[in-house]
């Protein structure tokens, strides 16, 4: 199958504010109020949560449309740490993403504990947002 590209368009409006236009959508990104910004959207970092959220719903539904199951519902709980310091440029030793990322899943559907398991295995696996930000993915960023 041939390579898929899709794009996003961005601009830094006021403050700490970025809007990005993705397809027919526009998200704001912002930083909280203690953090010098007007807190108008998630953060970046918020916004990958919420992503790999989006991407596992997405994909449980293939998933489960593909192997006849009833999929009524998913709920995820997504935590992450990282240290300011790397982001912030105070220690340029410490890496400034994410250290972990801790996704809880519940998944509403007539599968055993097993079941659901090898339903959420598949997934992890299937998710591009997932396989980004375990397998990395070549960055080219080119000043125009």
């Amino acid at each position: 199958m041939a390579l898929k590209t899709i794009s996003a368009r961005g601009q830094l409006n006021a403050g700490m504010a970025i809007e990005v236009e993705c397809g027919n959508h526009r998200l704001i990104m912002d930083q909280p109020k203690n953090a010098a910004g007007q807190d108008l959207g998630p953060t970046p970092l918020e916004a990958i949560m919420a992503a790999v959220a989006g991407c596992f719903g997405t994909i449980g539904r293939f998933i489960a449309h593909q192997q006849k199951i009833e999929l009524r519902g998913m709920r995820f709980e997504i935590e992450a740490d990282y240290d300011p310091a790397g982001l912030l440029g105070r220690d340029p030793d410490v890496r400034p993403g994410f250290q972990e990322l801790r996704v809880k899943v519940e998944i509403d559907a007539d599968l055993d504990r097993e079941g659901k398991q090898a339903l959420l295995e598949q997934i992890e696996k299937r998710c591009p947002v997932a396989d980004n930000l375990t397998h990395g993915t070549r960055l080219v960023s080119v000043l125009v």
